[in-house]
């Protein structure tokens, strides 16, 4: 399953953070100008650990409000499926029932 949600979450979650990216691209040159090779090795163990975290994280979420939406879905289905015309079609044939 694990498989299939990140499948599922490659395929509907496409938000494009260009910006952010531009942001983190410079910040990422300063600190290589700035740091010795042990700093930087450090910090790229961090940020590795980081977006390892974050990409859990967020198909954890994901996975999460697609459970969600099923179990509606099937405690929607199991109190039968709601049709607009069907509604209209029962208050045209029992107007009285409706007063009530």
């Amino acid at each position: 399953m694990y498989d299939y949600m990140k499948a599922l979450q490659k395929r509907f979650d496409r938000q494009e953070h260009s910006e952010l990216d531009k942001q983190v691209e410079y910040a990422q040159e300063e600190l290589r100008r700035d740091m010795d090779a042990a700093g930087r090795g450090k910090l790229l163990r961090l940020l590795d650990a980081q977006n390892t975290l974050l990409v859990e994280s967020k198909l954890m979420s994901f996975t999460a409000g697609f459970k969600l939406a099923w179990g509606m879905a099937k405690e929607l289905e199991a109190d039968g499926l709601y049709s607009f015309e069907r509604e209209e079609e029962e208050h045209i044939c029992h107007p009285a029932e409706q007063e009530d």
